[in-house]
């Protein structure tokens, strides 16, 4: 099911192109709106399978708007997010 999602830290195309490359093989292909605030992501996604991509979203620094994060989560994934940032300009 086509399916929309906000996400928190997506700032610019290598963000877009890290979260396009890197989701792609688990999850196929994903459009990033950069034209929004929250950013949206719009993928073909399960409910199922909702959680993996959470998890994924998290690992690269770009968390769902709507889970709720503390602090140090927060930071941690900004931090992580530049990062990612900086590899999808690079890659692109």
């Amino acid at each position: 099911m086509r399916q929309s999602f906000e996400v928190f830290n997506v700032k610019c195309g290598g963000c877009a192109s890290t979260l396009k490359s890197k989701l792609a093989k688990e999850f196929g292909e994903i459009e990033v709106d950069l034209s929004v605030l929250p950013r949206k992501i719009t993928l073909d996604i399960d409910n199922k399978d909702l959680d993996k991509l959470s998890k994924a979203l998290k690992q690269l620094g770009y968390p769902l708007a709507s889970e709720e994060m503390s602090f140090m989560d927060s930071t941690s994934a900004k931090a992580k997010s530049f990062v990612s940032c900086a590899i999808g300009k690079m890659n692109s």
